[in-house]
């Protein structure tokens, strides 16, 4: 399964990474209605920081950012379930075939890289700022040195007998 595929049915829902019931139900193959009754059934292992269920005021916030959703999706009347990492990861105990599996390891793969790809980012963020600080000090010393050059040569010039017609 492709990665990139994954990633983009990766939101950021309540400041987490989330992926909604519809996207985990085409990957997995199976019906949306069936990935919600299996997750009902089992629902004691799927607590508030594993899956939650999205507000009407969130689900229409995801459906006005993203163009991509399935129309059938966009208009229907039950709100999607948004499943943490650790939510998919038990959706494997759930669903117990091997595409479920195949597709479980495949998902926790794109959370792993996606959490990489953050670390890079935060690094490379430290280190853009540490060049801003180097520079900015930088510019204050050659700043310095011209204001001084400039000073320095405004009292040479002042203090510099006249060549030439003196009248």
């Amino acid at each position: 399964m492709e990665l990139q595929l994954i990633q983009k049915k990766i939101f950021e829902i309540r400041g987490c990474r989330v992926m909604l019931d519809f996207h985990l139900a085409e990957l997995y193959q199976v019906e949306t209605r069936t990935l919600k009754q299996a997750v009902k059934r089992n629902i004691d292992r799927f607590p508030s920081d594993f899956m939650f269920e999205l507000t009407k005021n969130e689900w229409n916030e995801v459906i006005t950012n993203c163009d991509n959703l399935p129309e059938t999706v966009k208009y229907s009347p039950a709100l999607p379930f948004a499943f943490l990492e650790q939510g998919v990861a038990m959706l494997s105990s759930v669903l117990r075939s091997k595409m479920a599996i195949q597709v479980n390891i495949a998902i926790m793969r794109a959370f792993v890289l996606m959490r990489q790809m953050i670390i890079g980012y935060d690094e490379l963020r430290k280190r853009i700022e540490e060049l801003e600080i180097n520079t900015d000090a930088q510019f204050s010393e050659i700043y310095q040195a011209l204001t001084e050059l400039l000073s320095d040569k405004q009292l040479e010039e002042k203090n510099r007998p006249r060549i030439g017609y003196l009248s």
